[in-house]
């Protein structure tokens, strides 16, 4: 039988960015040309799961691009060299309330309120979901301000973590037989780490459906493994859909460290690793179907 991998992500379409948001923000995902996200587990008649914070349904996508060139030299410069650049923002001149918002919960410190705080990837990403354009451009290096991605930064962003698929640990959709799903389909996961893990683990498990081998399940001595278990538990239960989940931050980064789970050391990780009997996994072969099965 075919197998599937739900990875469609959970921003947009336009219908929800306009009724839990501020409007389409002409984001990167160019609905209006290419038409909005599809979601395979939602095709198949799952019930999907939705993100919500008080009176907000989803999250606002935590973060916008500027035109590098843009800028001012000074602040141009700067991010080339050491990739980050921090401009004080005068009090007056503060748009507050916006961090709550954040998808990205990490960098919702009052360090992203009192500062214009941008990262050299490309563009000049602006650690904020939205800006006032008219604001920005009153900040000294801002005066020629323009926004690369969303175009409409000024007003809003995009809306993310509608369209959750329940899955289990293996990240096999609920009630699908052949549907696995990874990044933002999995859950309330935040960012591009947690998005590879998940989406290996499902491609992983896909082709051992296939082959009829028994699904891969992470152990929770491993922060991968916990991760998936605790985030698809949390949802679950009263309060978890107003969190997110990553590693490099907010509420998960601390249970990392309460459980001893947090590690740079790449020794120690691969030790843990061989306890659990997993070095080398993704690299080992699955195993053919024998015909007629």
């Amino acid at each position: 039988a075919d197998i599937f991998i739900d990875a469609t992500g959970t921003a947009g379409p336009m219908p929800n960015c306009i009724t839990h948001g501020t409007g389409c923000a002409m984001c990167v995902l160019r609905c209006p040309t290419f038409g909005g996200r599809v979601s395979v587990a939602e095709k198949a008649g799952v019930k999907e799961l939705a993100g919500r914070k008080g009176d907000q349904i989803g999250a606002v996508s935590g973060s916008c691009k500027l035109l590098k060139e843009s800028l001012s030299p000074e602040i141009t410069s700067a991010l080339e060299a050491k990739g980050v650049a921090v401009i004080p923002i005068p009090e007056a001149q503060r748009v507050k309330g916006k961090l709550a918002m954040k998808a990205c919960q990490q960098y919702s410190g009052s360090a992203f309120e009192e500062n214009i705080i941008l990262l050299n990837t490309g563009h000049a990403k602006l650690m904020s979901p939205f800006y006032p354009l008219d604001a920005l451009r009153e900040i000294p290096g801002f005066k020629n301000a323009r926004y690369e991605d969303p175009y409409a930064g000024g007003r809003g962003n995009s809306i993310r973590y509608i369209g959750m698929s329940p899955r289990n640990d293996a990240l096999q959709v609920e009630g699908i037989d052949n549907l696995y799903c990874g990044g933002e389909k999995a859950g309330l996961l935040v960012g591009h780490t947690e998005a590879i893990c998940t989406g290996t683990l499902a491609g992983y498990n896909a082709v051992r459906h296939v082959t009829g081998e028994k699904a891969l399940v992470l152990p929770a001595s491993l922060a991968v493994g916990d991760a998936i278990t605790y985030v698809r538990t949390r949802m679950g239960e009263e309060g978890g859909l107003g969190l997110k989940y990553t590693f490099s931050g907010s509420v998960y980064f601390d249970r990392m460290k309460e459980l001893g789970l947090y590690s740079t050391d790449v020794m120690e990780i691969g030790k843990k690793v061989a306890a659990a009997g997993l070095t080398g996994v993704f690299a080992e072969k699955s195993k053919p179907r024998p015909a007629g099965n």
